[in-house]
């Protein structure tokens, strides 16, 4: 996020701005020049009959257009670099699915879990082909369901046959999902590809390992987490015949996702959490990569040199 400044790969050039104002000078000066050498003929009759006028708009415009075609090749001479998103070549996404016993609350419909595999679903769907992809489940006990695969039927297969289980191992879910992106095909240098964790929990830790230990691990193996609060405060369900609030535990979620430098997301709805999805494939999605942009500001220098030499040529032809 944040605004992109634009950098030069030779600063060193753009020393030849200087030119720019020099020529502005000198153009004012021969136009106060021009003007007093005018007043020396008195009958302008004759001389406009010999000289044809020449539109003022037309000479500055053609003048205009020359110094900006001049800023614009100088600054491609300085070959400056812009920011480009391009799609990762290849990356192990792990999503985790909170399947503990609050994700049968009915407060986002036809039920929290059904929604979120249907989502989840539609989420994977979107990613490119060549990203691995893992479904890890979150309780308490936390499994690999599906190590990393560029097979989306396989991925589809995995989501729809997950269960609810009994209590919410978070610190434990995220280190099986550290796991789950080590698990993923070395590249032709031997390194594992770049991972990231989706993470849809509803509730909050009961029980394992402390979600902040968890968290320190995956920023350590510069693993993100995308982490989602699902649910809304009001959302219950009926545990041992009592009925008990279940709201998603906000506050641990952001500690993981600022712990890990991913980010912390909220659904209330099935159209939240497809938004939500939507963000977060443009995160993972891409990356920034620092891309030459010489050939662009040669291609606005020679438009403005076109157009000026138009207007140059304009100047000099004696139109009917």
């Amino acid at each position: 996020g944040g605004e992109q400044v634009v950098q030069f790969l030779d600063p060193g050039r753009l020393w030849m701005l200087l030119v720019i104002p020099l020529l502005v000078a000198l153009y004012v000066w021969a136009l106060a020049r021009r003007n007093r050498t005018g007043m020396r003929f008195t009958n302008t009759s004759v001389l406009a009959a010999v000289v044809p006028k020449q539109s003022q708009w037309r000479r500055h415009l053609a003048v205009a257009l020359s110094l900006l075609s001049l800023v614009t090749l100088i600054l491609a001479w300085a070959r400056p670099n812009g920011v480009e998103k391009v799609p990762r070549e290849r990356a192990t996404i792990v999503v985790v699915i909170d399947v503990s016993r609050s994700m049968a609350a009915k407060d986002i419909a036809p039920s929290r879990l059904e929604a979120a595999q249907k989502l989840s679903t539609e989420f994977i769907k979107s990613l490119p082909e060549q990203y691995n992809v893992a479904v890890v489940s979150m309780s308490g006990n936390p499994a690999v369901r599906l190590p990393p695969t560029t097979d989306r039927v396989m991925v589809e297969r995995a989501i729809a046959n997950l269960q609810l289980q009994d209590s919410t191992a978070v610190g434990d879910a995220l280190l099986t999902a550290l796991q789950a992106v080590q698990m993923a095909p070395k590249g032709e240098d031997g390194q594992v590809a770049p991972g990231a964790v989706v993470m849809l929990s509803d509730g909050a830790n009961t029980t394992g390992q402390a979600p902040q230990q968890a968290a320190a691990r995956l920023r350590e193996a510069k693993v993100p987490v995308y982490a989602i609060a699902y649910g809304t405060e009001n959302g219950s369900v009926d545990l041992d015949g009592k009925r008990e609030r279940v709201p998603p535990d906000r506050e641990m979620l952001r500690s993981i996702a600022t712990t890990t430098q991913g980010q912390l997301l909220t659904a209330e709805s099935a159209s939240d959490l497809d938004g939500v999805y939507k963000n977060i494939k443009s995160e993972v999605g891409y990356e920034e990569v620092k891309k030459e942009t010489t050939a662009t500001w040669a291609g606005y220098g020679l438009a403005f040199a076109v157009v000026a030499a138009l207007a140059a040529v304009s100047l000099g032809a004696r139109w009917p």
